[in-house]
């Protein structure tokens, strides 16, 4: 059974709508526009509605740079959200970067449900908990606060030192950060004989690490797979591996997982998405996930 899944109960962020190769979304108290490639149906709401709402737009100059245009000086290019669940609650600051990105994705708010809420039914005392490709550090904040021992890998030293902004924001410490290539990072745990109770994947469909190292989704992941289960701690684990590219479906993910892990348990497949208030869904990636408790 594909479960879709969206986020329900984020109050600092709203997907207003999106069509036409774009999407209009506030966070917090800024509405922005910025393109959106799945976005491929006619808008909702008319151009003139959506103008007037938009505070900040992104332009575009190529296909994966551009600048911001701000509706008033006054607007900021960084500020703050909090999310909050059930089980924990994080502060993220937020800006407007050239790659057209905020510094966070909404749609894995589901996933970070799924990591503090496996995390408070562990009977271990003090998890640890692994996030591989990790960017500004969300999914690693929600594990420490749910109460974690938490690793922090990342190839780019720039968004490890924004995950760092954020735990401080988020008045939390001592979370391990790691600016290293994910697959060598993984394959050096092994030799070392580490376990981990979680294991967070949200490899890019490309990606370089620090000293040139070249990552491809579809080339790599396989083999990732095959060696980041044999990190999961036997009989207390979860395991979350989120992609966001258009040639993967739910089903990709579903083999990834049940030929590297053939024991799995708990398993779940899918697509996340985002619920707009105008009523049109977006998708935004597949995901598997799984987990075992004592």
């Amino acid at each position: 059974m594909i479960s879709l899944l969206t986020p329900t109960h984020w109050k600092d962020y709203e997907l207003i709508d999106c069509g036409d190769f774009e999407k209009l979304e506030r966070f917090g108290n800024l509405i922005l526009s910025r393109p959106e490639p799945q976005a491929v149906w006619k808008k909702t709401i008319s151009d003139q509605e959506w103008k007037k709402l938009t505070h900040i737009r992104f332009k575009g100059r190529s296909a994966t740079s551009g600048e911001w245009v701000k509706s008033s000086v006054q607007l900021p290019d960084r500020w703050n959200v909090e999310y909050t669940n059930n089980d924990v609650t994080i502060n993220l600051r937020l800006g407007l970067t050239s790659f057209k990105h905020v510094g966070v994705f909404p749609e894995q708010a589901v996933n970070w449900d799924y990591i503090s809420s496996s995390i408070k039914k562990f009977k271990t005392p003090v998890p640890k908990v692994l996030n591989l490709f990790a960017y500004t550090g969300a999914a690693s904040l929600i594990a420490k606060a749910a109460g974690a021992d938490t690793t922090h890998v990342d190839s780019i030293k720039q968004v490890v030192n924004w995950a760092n902004e954020n735990q401080e924001l988020s008045k939390l410490k001592d979370v391990r950060w790691v600016v290293e290539d994910a697959l060598k990072f993984v394959k050096r745990e092994l030799k070392r004989g580490k376990k981990y109770n979680g294991i967070i994947l949200d490899p890019p469909a490309f990606g370089h690490g620090p000293n040139g190292e070249k990552w491809k989704l579809e080339d790599h992941i396989q083999e990732m797979m095959m060696e980041v289960v044999q990190l999961l701690d036997e009989q207390e684990h979860f395991l979350i591996l989120n992609t966001y590219s258009l040639g993967f479906s739910s089903v990709i993910v579903e083999n990834l997982i049940k030929t590297s892990f053939p024991q799995v348990k708990n398993l779940e497949t899918g697509e996340l998405y985002l619920q707009a208030s105008s009523g049109i869904k977006l998708p935004l990636g597949v995901f598997g996930k799984f987990n075992s408790f004592k």
